[in-house]
C-alpha cells in the first residue's frame, strides 16, 4: 500500500511540475476548496446510496485533491504532506488513550465521551 501511496504522489508531482499539466500548476488552495467540498458531497452521496463501486471512485478523488492541496501548501511554505502524516498520527495516538495509553473504555460510547475529554483537554493546553 505504501508504494502506490507513493505513486499516487509522485504523479500529482508530476502533473504539478515544469512538463506537467498546465491546469494542475495553476491550481491553489483557494481554487482546490470548491473541488474538495464537491469530492466530500460526492463521497456523502455514495455513502447514502450505499453505492461502494462509486464510493471507492470518490474517496480515491478526495485523496488526490487532498494531496494537491498538500502539495500546493508545501510550495507556498506552509507545511509539508509528510507535516500533514505526521500531525495526524500523533493525535490519533494521543487521543486513543485506551488503545496507546492507560484509560479503559468497553463501548462506543464510552470510546467517545473519552475521545471529548481528551481533545478539550488538549484544547485547553493550547
Amino acid at each position: 500500500m505504501l508504494n502506490s501511496f507513493k505513486e499516487l504522489v509522485q504523479i500529482a508531482q508530476k502533473l504539478r511540475g515544469p512538463n506537467g499539466c498546465p491546469w494542475d500548476r495553476s491550481r491553489t488552495l483557494i481554487s482546490l476548496e470548491k473541488d474538495f467540498m464537491e469530492e466530500a458531497q460526492e463521497v456523502r452521496q455514495a455513502l447514502q446510496k450505499e453505492d461502494f463501486a462509486n464510493l471507492k471512485e470518490e474517496l480515491g478523488d478526495t485523496l488526490f485533491t487532498i494531496i494537491l492541496m498538500s502539495l500546493i501548501a508545501e510550495d507556498d511554505g506552509h507545511f509539508t504532506l509528510k507535516d500533514v502524516f505526521k500531525g495526524i498520527q500523533e493525535k490519533i495516538i494521543r487521543r486513543h488513550t485506551w488503545v496507546f495509553g492507560k484509560d479503559k473504555v468497553s463501548t462506543p460510547e464510552e470510546a467517545l465521551v473519552q475521545w471529548k475529554k481528551n481533545k478539550a483537554k488538549e484544547k485547553r493546553k493550547k
